[in-house]
């Protein structure tokens, strides 16, 4: 299962990034919005290298937004091997993909809390964040639905409806040891 969440996961990840950055450049093209170098700085104090003012280099824009969203995918992918799949468990991972941001961006104090931005910027910023998540989570469980359901959605089914008081599924139908 790990290695199948593996390389679904970046294979995820990176197509979520791509349609965000579509998303992005479309909404810029309509608002004047800027392009934002926060990936670029965040990378930049992470791994200790020197910063610089003003814009910055697009590959090391690219490498954090991308590199991102394909190691972030493996989660998601991680959610649809385990039978966590859908618009719910997309809106879930939505709320981990901000989360991820805010603890780099803040940790590293490039970023300030949502809370203190304007309210548009916020909007914008979550908008693009649903549509990585969601696109990335679609493409998750499109690939984990070729190996069936997961150990989740079985033990689900073992009685359909909301139901307590159900065992867990034997070992041989779970991903456990």
């Amino acid at each position: 299962m790990i290695r199948r969440a593996l390389w679904q996961g970046l294979v995820a990840g990176t197509a979520g990034g791509l349609v965000m950055t579509l998303g992005e450049k479309m909404e810029q093209a309509v608002t004047g919005r800027p392009d934002s170098h926060v990936p670029a700085r965040v990378l930049r104090r992470l791994t200790g290298r020197p910063e610089r003012p003003g814009p910055q280099p697009l590959p090391v824009d690219w490498a954090m937004h991308y590199g991102q969203a394909a190691l972030l995918g493996v989660l998601r992918s991680v959610m649809a091997q385990s039978g966590l799949r859908g618009p719910l468990a997309s809106a879930k991972f939505a709320v981990v993909r901000l989360t991820n941001d805010q603890i780099l961006e803040n940790a590293t104090g490039v970023g300030a809390p949502p809370d203190t931005w304007p309210r548009q910027e916020l909007v914008v910023d979550v908008l693009h964040k649903a549509v990585y998540a969601f696109t990335t989570g679609a493409v998750a469980d499109a690939l984990a639905a070729r190996g069936g359901p997961g150990p989740g959605q079985r033990h689900a089914a073992v009685r359909p409806g909301r139901r307590a008081g159900i065992g867990p599924l034997p070992r041989k139908n779970a991903y456990g040891r």
